[in-house]
């Protein structure tokens, strides 16, 4: 399947591209993405897509050498020549040096473009601080609240968030007026996984179309599942009700298809972000047996926040295998070009299950290889498809939303 799809792909590049190029004419779309992706043999798609993504320091390395320049001509036509001074926004992860290889990272391959880069954290401080990443950089770290010295200093003419605001955290905007992309408005406080996968799957509707191919290879079935209490049993009398019957309608789609495959699905938090109240269901029954720890999972979301709303989402194995591993691709995005991928391997989980959790391992997976050989690389060309998929349905979530990007210029991909 993945090789005919990539075929057909290649075949007819220039009329994607074209598509692809017209669709991105009058939309916003954020200086960097990420995006999770399954490949069972069957199908493949996107299941998760993060605007504020960590884990840049797990791209590619031949990948990283060309982001910069990503980076530059992003700035150079969404801003003009107005961005030279950056404040990179970051979460308050301060006690995990994994997360500060990222922020380096980030740091690092914007400043290979000339511009300057200054880290700030949503607390108050006088003095910076010296965070050591897992291994062994220095990133020094400010107060971002425009009332320091420092940034009033600094100046900034653009903040770039890496932090992905599951709760609003307003405070530190007053008295910024500049920019800051990706909006804070598009942060897990407002934003709906349903609302991204429902643009995803009719993107992917459209793509099929172009390429006369079933949009069942690519798209993933999600539906929305409403005033979600974890500690009300008629709730999840209801939740599982819905999971049974989610399960008999994907039965019949694999029958159709001739797949031995048996569905399960996951149940997501839909404001859910690192991998949090995610859990693997294979029946109703699952649902009401959950136990004291899986629906302790299911009630509470990073920094505090009840979980009050789910998606019930088709769950797609994964053939993809490295070192002896299950792995699923990630690709990286600067605005809406590709760059950059990994393999999240882990040696614990099985095909089917979730491996975004402690205990992966990131292997090599190179979007740069379509540039020496687009036929020769069906996975990446796969892969980097179902990202750019990902990346236009941000750009729709931003606009129904009604999410502006301050004083930033649309133009095309390719302009």
């Amino acid at each position: 399947m993945k090789e005919i799809l990539h075929l057909n792909l290649c075949d007819k590049s220039n009329l994607i591209m074209n598509w692809y190029k017209d669709k991105t004419k009058n939309t916003s779309f954020p200086i960097y993405s990420s995006y999770d992706i399954r490949d069972s043999g069957f199908k493949i798609s996107n299941v998760d897509a993060n605007i504020y993504p960590a884990g840049f320091n797990n791209i590619c390395p031949t990948d990283k050498e060309s982001t910069p320049e990503l980076f530059d001509s992003y700035f150079r036509i969404h801003y003009g020549s107005k961005v030279n001074k950056i404040l990179l926004f970051t979460e308050e992860h301060t006690k995990n040096p994994y997360y500060w290889d990222n922020v380096y990272t980030i740091k690092n391959l914007i400043e290979q473009t000339g511009r300057k880069v200054m880290v700030g954290i949503p607390q108050q401080f006088d003095q910076p601080m010296q965070l050591t990443s897992a291994s062994g950089k220095t990133v020094e770290v400010f107060s971002a609240f425009s009332s320091q010295s420092a940034m009033k200093e600094f100046a900034p003419d653009l903040i770039v968030s890496n932090n992905d605001f599951s709760i609003a955290q307003d405070e530190w905007k007053n008295g910024w007026s500049i920019p800051v992309n990706p909006p804070h408005d598009l942060g897990w406080f407002q934003r709906k996984k349903s609302r991204y996968f429902k643009f995803y799957n009719q993107l992917v509707e459209e793509l099929s179309d172009l390429m006369k191919v079933d949009p069942f290879l690519m798209n993933v079935r999600t539906e929305i599942f409403e005033n979600f209490d974890v500690g009300d049993e008629n709730s999840r009398k209801l939740l599982a009700a819905k999971v049974d019957d989610f399960i008999v309608q994907l039965k019949k789609e694999y029958e159709k298809r001739g797949i031995a495959q048996d569905p399960f699905l996951f149940v997501k938090n839909n404001a859910g972000t690192y991998g949090l109240g995610v859990i693997k269901v294979t029946s109703g029954a699952d649902v009401l047996g959950w136990t004291y720890n899986s629906r302790k999972k299911m009630k509470a979301a990073k920094g505090g926040r009840e979980v009050d709303e789910v998606i019930i989402q088709e769950g797609i194995p994964s053939v993809v295998q490295s070192d002896g591993a299950t792995a699923e691709p990630v690709i990286y995005m600067v605005g809406c070009e590709l760059a950059g991928g990994f393999l999240r391997t882990h040696l614990e989980k099985d095909s089917t299950e979730s491996l975004n959790s402690p205990g992966a391992v990131y292997k090599r997976l190179c979007v740069s290889d379509l540039n020496v050989s687009l036929k020769g690389s069906p996975m990446e060309n796969m892969y980097g498809w179902s990202a750019r998929l990902g990346l236009l349905a941000i750009a729709y979530e931003a606009e129904e939303m009604g999410v502006p990007f301050k004083e930033y210029i649309q133009k095309p991909c390719g302009s």
